[in-house]
């Protein structure tokens, strides 16, 4: 039964409501609405002006409307005046096919309606930097190799520790939080859950960990590259596929202890990587990560061929332990709704055809990878995983054409903006050619 939110507004002394959605570029909309009004709200959605975001709408379309999901609502930790509702978007009685909301809860929908129910887990890394967005924050985080540092960790314990009792009261689980591969850069981690749910969590994590930072004097930046000799953020996705309440991925007598099933997902998802790359690294930044030279800590941490592994982090696909794999192509720039639509898509075209996905490689593939030989590259740039994702047939029946046509137009608006572009580096080089 879903939430009375007048009735839970007024248990919770909730003042006012954060009515959001995610639009294609990942970018967080909202209108702040009075407790009083949002039994209408709750009704009619809460009104917006569809081309004022990213969502590929001109000014003369109707009016969109943000309906709330009561099931989403999330008290501010750091301001339980207000409850944060996920929202899913509305236009002349219609729902917006290229929502990216809209977008997961119909491929979970179709795998519903295999008897499947796709679960994931995210590790979201980020990097605390200085408002002005040039620096890390910590001016002595200067250690080649930073990760796990207590000292460094320590010395952002407010920071950590508030996202982290926020998580812990809103339960959610969280077991752990590091300091990452980079300088600046961390990472915390929570107990996966239905995909709808972790999606949700992961778009108010995004907010919540911005609105924590800029509290403490801070700036909070998902950008997959901010410093080209750092490492980059990833969005590594855990992921296995439910029915009858068991893991249909875990099998106890299958290689590695997954089952066939979970292979064939794997093989699906390796079929369509340099497409999925167009969603889950989906800025022109997303392609310094992953096609990176060699960090200061010494690896990027981050994939560049499409090959899969047991328990070693040099590849896309990593395996480890029975029941599930990890997604480690996605960068913190990703929809949090679009990856795991994606994903799923994929994998379940890949149970659909029975796709093979292949020797497992467990060499290091930042040293030998240049020994294998019939494995995928993946995109060098945008450009070329938007034209993948145009070429997919998969991607596009299993997402709609609507929301594919959407995106793709948007964001060829994107790459054209950045290509006119002249840069510094342009100048340095070529003013004398």
């Amino acid at each position: 039964m879903a939430i009375d939110l007048a009735q839970a507004a007024k248990e919770k002394g909730i003042r006012y409501f954060l009515i959001s959605y995610t639009d294609l570029f990942g970018v967080q909309r909202a209108k702040l609405v009075p407790a009083s009004a949002i039994k209408a709200m709750a009704k009619a959605g809460a009104g917006f002006a569809g081309f004022a975001t990213w969502l590929d709408m001109s000014p003369a379309n109707s009016d969109l409307f943000a309906v709330p999901d009561p099931d989403s609502l999330i008290q501010l930790p750091w301001k339980p005046e207000v409850g944060w509702l996920a929202a899913d978007l509305w236009m002349d009685g219609k729902l917006v096919e290229q929502g990216p909301r809209t977008v997961l809860k119909a491929a979970m929908a179709s795998a519903a309606a295999m008897g499947y129910e796709l679960k994931t887990g995210v590790e979201c890394e980020y990097f605390l930097i200085t408002p002005d967005g040039k620096a890390v924050s910590d001016a002595a985080d200067t250690a080649d190799k930073p990760c796990y540092d207590q000292l460094i960790l320590m010395r952002r314990y407010e920071v950590i520790t508030e996202i982290c009792d926020a998580m812990l009261q809103l339960g959610w689980k969280p077991y752990q939080n590091d300091h990452e591969d980079a300088n600046g850069q961390f990472e915390m981690n929570w107990e996966y859950d239905n995909a709808l749910v972790t999606a949700d969590r992961h778009a108010f994590f995004k907010y919540m960990v911005r609105s924590i930072a800029e509290k403490h004097g801070m700036r909070a930046t998902f950008m997959p590259k901010p410093f080209i000799n750092l490492t980059g953020s990833g969005c590594h996705m855990h992921v296995s596929l439910w029915k009858d309440g068991r893991n249909a991925f875990e099998d106890d007598a299958g290689e590695l202890g997954l089952a066939r099933i979970a292979y064939h997902f794997i093989g699906g998802v390796i079929q369509e990587a340099p497409a999925l790359c167009a969603l889950t690294n989906p800025s022109v930044n997303s392609y310094k990560r992953i096609n990176a030279p060699r960090t200061l800590s010494g690896a990027t941490w981050a994939p560049n061929t499409v090959t899969y592994t047991g328990n070693n982090r040099t590849h896309m696909i990593r395996i480890p332990e029975p029941g599930r794999f990890e997604f480690r192509l996605a960068d913190g720039a990703t929809n949090p709704y679009l990856l795991p639509a994606s994903v799923l898509v994929a994998g379940l075209d890949g149970i659909a055809r029975q796709t093979d996905p292949g020797k497992r490689l467990d060499i290091n593939m930042y040293t030998e990878g240049h020994k294998v030989r019939g494995a995928k590259k993946l995109p060098l740039n945008l450009l070329d995983a938007l034209r993948a994702l145009d070429k997919s047939a998969v991607l596009r029946a299993g997402l709609g054409s609507s929301f594919i046509d959407s995106y793709l137009k948007l964001k060829h608006d994107d790459w054209n903006a950045y290509s006119r572009h002249l840069t510094q580096w342009e100048r340095d080089n070529t003013l004398d050619c």
